[in-house]
């Protein structure tokens, strides 16, 4: 009797081992047929991707005389760059005193696309002449490299003499002066960015995907702001009239419980 237990046990646990060989069997067969189709609908995807860029580049192609002739416009309003900057709640910090002085001269910007989208972008601010740079044209660019990185070239500023980065020095020795944080120092940085630190300059992301598309919408805020102050101007007036006029009440009542 005891040898038929166990040989009953032994049966039981080969049966076991089976099923769970089964299993395990069942299992990497349902993982390999997730990866075919998940390597299909990664092929789907990068061929959506190419497509998307095609688009890209052809209304890229499309919206350039639109956005020349909105150029046009532009440079017919005055300070238009200057106040749609400060107006930013992220590019206003970045402007300095002197910086806002400088962008009084700032006759257009233009963001362009490279041919191949994925591969980078520039940035190009058009001035008038000033008296503080020889410069009219100063263009930052931003080239997306394959391993990785971004490289950042920027026009050299030629700042008229006894100026640096706009503010005016006298000359004390060969001693550089210290230069704070302004756009002129952001504009200048061509310091080379890759994935340790940020890939995509932060500045020029949001030039590029929220300032220049619609540029109007900050240009606006400004007026809307002067608005909303007269707006609340009028309520505190009329507040302050209404409560003028309770008191008128007021005393009128008390002179009436004294007759």
């Amino acid at each position: 009797m005891v040898a038929d237990k166990g040989k009953k046990l032994k049966v039981g646990e080969k049966g076991e081992e089976e099923n769970v060989e089964h299993i395990d069997g069942d299992l990497v067969l349902s993982i390999e047929k997730l990866q075919e189709m998940q390597d299909e609908l990664e092929k789907i995807n990068e061929e959506a991707s190419d497509k998307v860029l095609e688009v890209e580049q052809k209304y890229n192609e499309i919206r350039k005389p639109a956005y020349d002739k909105r150029n046009d416009i532009i440079k017919s309003i005055p300070d238009f760059w200057l106040t749609a900057f400060l107006s930013h709640p992220a590019l206003g910090d970045l402007l300095t005193e002197e910086d806002q002085k400088i962008f009084k001269h700032l006759d257009s910007l233009e963001v362009e696309d490279f041919k191949d989208v994925k591969s980078g972008y520039s940035i190009t601010f058009n001035f008038k002449a000033n008296p503080y740079f020889e410069d009219t044209k100063l263009t930052k660019t931003f080239t997306f490299l394959d391993e990785g990185t971004t490289k950042i070239t920027a026009t050299s500023i030629m700042w008229k003499e006894g100026m640096i980065n706009g503010v005016a020095h006298e000359k004390k020795g060969s001693k550089r002066p210290h230069v704070d944080e302004s756009f002129f120092t952001w504009f200048s940085d061509t310091q080379q960015k890759d994935d340790m630190d940020e890939i995509h300059d932060e500045v020029a992301e949001i030039i590029k995907e929220d300032l220049w598309p619609n540029p109007l919408t900050y240009f606006n805020n400004e007026a809307d702001e002067e608005d909303f102050d007269g707006e609340e101007g009028d309520e505190e007036e009329k507040g302050s009239e209404d409560d003028d006029d309770e008191e008128d009440d007021d005393e009128g009542d008390d002179d009436d419980d004294g007759n």
